[in-house]
């Protein structure tokens, strides 16, 4: 067995890990995307986008979690997420407010019915949800770290 093989956990819980990451996943983006409809948001939703990634660090390694969204592009979508909410809530001030919304309301109930709601969701996802996974790459380094 190679050396790769052997680490993260069991050949079951990688298994399911490969078959439902991809699940996790998109629940997250479901969550984002509707929550101006439904219960969640993009904090919500961002918490269950990081704990894919930390479900596939848990289940395969630190070494294979961090070469799907390493750590210097955690903190690159972290900062996108804070700079993107910023610029929506001073796009606000070309009507005169600070978070005013710019975007037309649309129909009540639907998808596209909240303005700048969803774009605040998804800036918030992405701060949250990559912030969320840097803190628990730190917290497994630093872990490592001391063990040695």
């Amino acid at each position: 067995m190679s050396r790769e093989h052997k680490k993260g956990m069991s050949l079951i819980v990688k298994t399911i890990t490969r078959l439902t990451v991809g699940l996790i996943l998109l629940y997250g983006i479901y969550i984002i995307l509707h929550g101006h409809v439904s219960p969640g948001g993009g904090f919500a939703g961002g918490v269950i986008i990081a704990l894919s990634f930390v479900h596939l660090m848990l289940a395969y390694g630190k070494e294979t979690a961090l070469r799907k969204v390493s750590r210097s592009a955690a903190s690159f979508f972290e900062s996108v997420g804070a700079t993107l909410f910023l610029l929506i809530a001073l796009l606000g001030f070309t009507g005169g407010y600070f978070f005013l919304n710019f975007l037309g309301k649309g129909e009540p109930f639907k998808l596209f019915s909240a303005g700048i709601i969803p774009l605040c969701n998804i800036a918030i996802s992405l701060k949250v949800g990559a912030g969320l996974f840097a803190i628990f790459v730190a917290l497994v380094v630093l872990n490592l770290d001391s063990e040695k």
